[in-house]
């Protein structure tokens, strides 16, 4: 149960060439990339533009502190990261809560890690198709919700069917145009605040703080769905067995992602929150974002904007339903769950086709349904619940187990990843009640699975290796 959303994104990059090897030698891969290519990785994977998904409920929901929630999530994410990394420096290779937890816990911890993540991966494409048609309506209104869903939904389907995947240079091209397009957003709203405000304008302590609408309560709820804007920092790990000297490179590459989005997401929204201070009067809440960009740039910041944000969507549609359908296969292989459908291989594309038409069924079945919201906090409880996993496992493994050669530091090995699990306990508990209930009964079914294939908890868990799914 590799975090597929990340292993999948590996054809985001130029991966670098296997070792030559002699008959009967393991395959193994050459370790080439650099830090920065891990922080390039972990960027297209993030996405500059995701403060833009959550910016209009995080508004509502924190009662204008949006900026906050991003900040305070950032908090979580960096210490999470530092044990993502520190994980992947003892056992640097392809990586994910399944394996830390599994390792560094429990083997039957990192199955349960591992399924709740795996929630994770199978709605991703669902809030794709949600907040891509969201997008595409705003640029083209006429458009029927249903259709725009329909769209989506089987276009991704029929790219991946035909086998069809993101390249170096479009992904690239793609990150570059984020930039262009949020460093002109940037650069257009301090002009807005300019004249209207002044300079002073710029300078406003009340997106951080305002007398009567600042409760703690209510921006802990709206960090817990604020967080989404880091989901897919950790994908940096699928990387360990590629990239020079993983023992430091990973870590570095997993906060600096975590820290740049926060601070540059931070950014965004901060001035997001100065341009349109009356959170209640946005047109559309899901897609405030681009109101507020129409604001400060017109209908070319607005077009423009709308545009890259279904682009975007696309892409990571893309990526997140080959993901999961690969992840499906590989469990349908080792019988984890039923091998006839989900280890079906298209005889000519050698494409899991049955998977890619389910996630593809289930995304659009679900876009019906579910609300963007209640699908984003979906998200967060499977991923959060992972990393919870992972910080614990930092405990476990280097200050109880104590690893070999080791020196224990209450300050790594006990201050710091508690204080990781706590702030995603706190975030994972702030989310709303029907997101528990939906993962609650996900985590439930994974529970009765694991006992199935340990029966009843009496034997010891036995599956491949997650780096087998690579």
């Amino acid at each position: 149960m590799d975090r597929s959303k990340g292993s999948a994104r590996r054809g985001l990059i130029v991966m670098p060439a296997a070792e030559p090897t002699t008959s009967g030698e393991v395959l193994r891969l050459r370790r080439v990339l650099t830090v920065w290519d891990l922080i390039f990785y972990g960027l297209v994977a993030v996405t500059p533009s995701a403060p833009a998904t959550v910016f209009g409920l995080a508004e509502v929901r924190s009662h204008g502190h949006a900026v906050v929630t991003i900040l305070a999530a950032m908090m979580a994410m960096v210490l999470t990261a530092v044990s993502y990394g520190r994980m992947a420096a003892l056992y640097p290779s392809a990586g994910s809560a399944y394996t830390y937890v599994g390792r560094g816990l429990h083997p039957y911890l990192g199955f349960v890690s591992g399924w709740a993540m795996l929630l994770d991966y199978v709605v991703c494409p669902l809030f794709c198709v949600i907040y891509g048609t969201l997008s595409l309506l705003r640029a083209f209104p006429a458009i029927p919700y249903p259709v725009g869903t329909a769209l989506f939904a089987g276009g991704i389907t029929y790219l991946n069917l035909r086998g069809i995947r993101s390249t170096a240079r479009a992904n690239q091209v793609l990150l570059v145009m984020m930039f262009v397009v949020l460093l002109g957003y940037i650069g257009l709203a301090i002009r807005y605040i300019l004249v209207h405000q002044g300079f002073t304008g710029l300078f406003s302590v009340v997106p951080f703080y305002t007398p009567g609408t600042f409760k703690v309560v209510d921006i802990a709820g709206a960090t817990s769905f604020a967080a989404l804007t880091y989901l897919g920092f950790d994908s940096v790990t699928t990387l360990a067995e590629d990239v020079k000297n993983p023992r430091r490179s990973v870590m570095m590459a997993a906060v600096s992602v975590c820290a740049f989005t926060g601070l540059f997401g931070g950014l965004l929204v901060y001035l997001g929150q100065i341009v349109w201070p009356n959170y209640h009067s946005y047109p559309n809440v899901e897609t405030a974002f681009i109101d507020v960009t129409r604001r400060v740039g017109g209908m070319v910041l607005f077009q423009a904007m709308a545009m890259l944000l279904v682009v975007a969507n696309i892409g990571a549609g893309l990526t997140s339903q080959v993901g999961a359908a690969r992840l499906l296969y590989g469990m349908g292989r080792d019988a984890v769950i039923p091998r006839r459908f989900f280890s079906y291989l298209h005889p000519r594309r050698n494409t899991p086709d049955h998977n890619i038409w389910l996630i593809g069924i289930l995304a659009y079945v679900g876009a019906q349904i579910l609300s963007y919201e209640l699908t984003a906090e979906i998200l967060n409880f499977g991923a959060f619940l992972g990393f919870m996993g992972v910080n614990l496992a930092v405990i476990w493994q280097f200050w109880v187990r104590r690893t070999e050669g080791h020196d224990r530091k209450v300050l790594g090995d006990i201050v710091l990843p508690f204080l990781g699990f706590l702030f995603c306990t706190v975030i994972w508990i702030g989310l709303g009640t029907p997101a528990k209930v939906a993962g609650g009964v996900w985590f439930v079914i994974g529970v009765g699975v694991l006992a199935w294939h340990t029966n009843r908890f009496r034997e010891p868990l036995a599956l491949p290796d997650p780096a087998t799914y690579e």
